[in-house]
């Protein structure tokens, strides 16, 4: 594993709880975020808390979402409301031979910021088909393209990446030395997210693409 740096973006940013497995490397950032599909997005709406699970993709140095005009959590955002985004990958179960000392392996990323509004509707096409591509690679080229309606009809924000922070954990158990001879299995229960063989729906007609067949043979 390489070295992380050890300079957090921001006083916000910085990891205490477990400091050693902070990852402030844009590298790392990034790939958290583009393996993800949904975020949690945590906000105040001027009554209350929040935290709503939204898509998500990242274009370069920011992390897009899109949402209906009339829902709480967009109003919210565009109207300047500090948020706090969470991406988290679980990777295994940590089982040590204490009940204490039992853990996760992950790979997290937080974001602060504020969100501003994608505007014109060449701009929102745009980025949203670089989600369709994130989504299935070529399929922005064959389903139909949203129309004026739609479009006026969804907005799509986007956060800087400016000040985020990831944590990463990659260990197997850690246990108290007066642990080590107690006669218990300890170890990693690996964890990960598969491709499961697609589901079709009326398309006896229609030629299977590419990005369908290929979509379990992602696995191997």
């Amino acid at each position: 594993m390489g070295q992380r740096s050890s300079a957090p973006p921001s006083p916000r940013t910085r990891v205490r709880r477990i400091a050693e497995l902070a990852d402030y490397e844009q590298e790392t950032l990034h790939a958290i975020l583009d393996e993800a599909y949904v975020c949690h997005i945590a906000f105040h709406d001027g009554e209350s808390i929040h935290c709503i699970p939204t898509a998500c993709w990242r274009i370069d140095n920011h992390l897009y979402i899109h949402g209906s005009n009339g829902s709480r959590m967009v109003k919210a955002l565009l109207g300047g409301a500090q948020a706090s985004i969470a991406v988290t990958h679980i990777d295994g179960l940590v089982l040590a031979k204490s009940a204490f000392s039992h853990s996760m392996n992950y790979r997290s990323a937080v974001i602060y910021g504020v969100f501003e509004q994608v505007r014109g509707n060449a701009k929102k096409m745009e980025a949203m088909d670089i989600f369709m591509d994130k989504l299935a690679s070529g399929r922005q080229h064959e389903a139909r393209t949203g129309n004026a309606k739609e479009l006026a009809a969804t907005n799509v924000l986007r956060v800087s990446l400016d000040e985020a922070a990831a944590k990463v954990s990659n260990n197997g158990p850690v246990d108290k030395e007066e642990d080590l001879d107690l006669p218990v299995w300890a170890g990693v229960l690996p964890l990960k997210t598969i491709h499961g063989d697609p589901i079709g729906a009326g398309n006896e007609a229609v030629p299977t693409p590419d990005y369908v067949t290929s979509w379990a043979k992602a696995n191997n």
